[in-house]
């Protein structure tokens, strides 16, 4: 890096739980490889209510924001407390800190992350139910940012030396793959491309349908090879590919119990009433077993 280039910006956002502290330590590990910023987001605006019954410490958080100085007293304890964490363990790394007062804490993130090269967000988990381990905001960030949004879950412990999973929709994904190359080179790790497709044939698998499953497999062996034209450019990284028969969401979720990091393709909303995320991105952060790298297919 030249001194004229920028200094590659990693973002995270913190709140008040335990879980904040993954999102911080990756992100922080994740700034040291780029040899970057690593700059920490807290938001002191609120968004909507919680349908939940208040618990005891929800009560204290509620008389703490109901006193804006007390408030901003534990908001900036709150990224001291991040930032020095951080330096503890990085004691070389360039850190800095925003509070952004008077916005939700996605809003506040999408906006500070347009300087950013990466988003990275926790999983709150105060949630009893599935669906809600993820936690509203990193699901806002991870569907709405227009660059690479990572969602620190699993056990960040073990990443080293694990593989760099990519999941493959189709020949638009080549972002996404090359995205997984370059974290992986970083690391010093291989690259999986995975993509898995379901057979549209039903019934027996007799005669002519034998016939059609062939062609679909050529054909979606096609899709992994064109997705896959990014692997040229990073002839340090090996690369296995795999086609599978299956569902995309079980396929790398079973993956991501032996990858460091799965890396998904965020394509445009398809109809009115798609998900924002699609289906199987949504399933895979809701599941996996590492972190999740959401990246935006232009």
């Amino acid at each position: 890096m030249t001194g004229s280039e920028p200094v590659p910006t990693v973002l995270v956002g913190v709140d008040d739980t335990a879980h904040t502290w993954h999102a911080v330590d990756w992100a922080a590990g994740e700034a040291a490889l780029r040899g970057g910023l690593l700059r920490i987001v807290h938001a002191t605006g609120t968004g909507a209510p919680d349908p939940r019954p208040p618990r005891e410490d929800d009560r204290q958080d509620d008389r703490e924001d109901d006193d804006p100085e007390r408030a901003a007293d534990s908001a900036a304890g709150l990224l001291a407390q991040a930032r020095a964490r951080v330096l503890a363990a990085c004691p070389g790394l360039l850190v800095d800190t925003l509070l952004v007062s008077g916005r939700t804490a996605p809003e506040a993130l999408l906006a500070a992350g347009r300087d950013a090269g990466l988003i990275v967000v926790g999983t709150r988990g105060r949630g009893g139910f599935t669906g809600l381990l993820l936690g509203s905001v990193s699901l806002k960030v991870a569907a709405h940012a227009d660059r690479t949004v990572v969602v620190v879950r699993g056990d960040t412990r073990q990443a080293t030396g694990r593989p760099v999973v990519a999941g493959v929709r189709d020949e638009r994904d080549e972002d996404a793959v090359r995205f997984a190359l370059a974290e992986a080179e970083l690391r010093g790790a291989p690259v999986r491309l995975l993509h898995a497709w379901m057979p549209s044939a039903r019934g027996g698998l007799t005669g002519p349908q034998v016939s059609g499953l062939d062609d679909e497999n050529r054909a979606h062996a096609l899709v992994l090879e064109h997705a896959a034209r990014p692997v040229a450019e990073y002839p340090g990284v090996r690369v296995d590919t795999d086609l599978l028969v299956g569902s995309p969401a079980a396929a790398l979720v079973e993956a991501s119990a032996r990858a460091g990091l799965v890396v998904l393709p965020r394509h445009p909303v398809e109809g009115r009433l798609g998900l924002r995320l699609g289906s199987v991105v949504h399933a895979v952060l809701h599941h996996a077993s590492c972190p999740v790298a959401v990246v935006p297919v232009r």
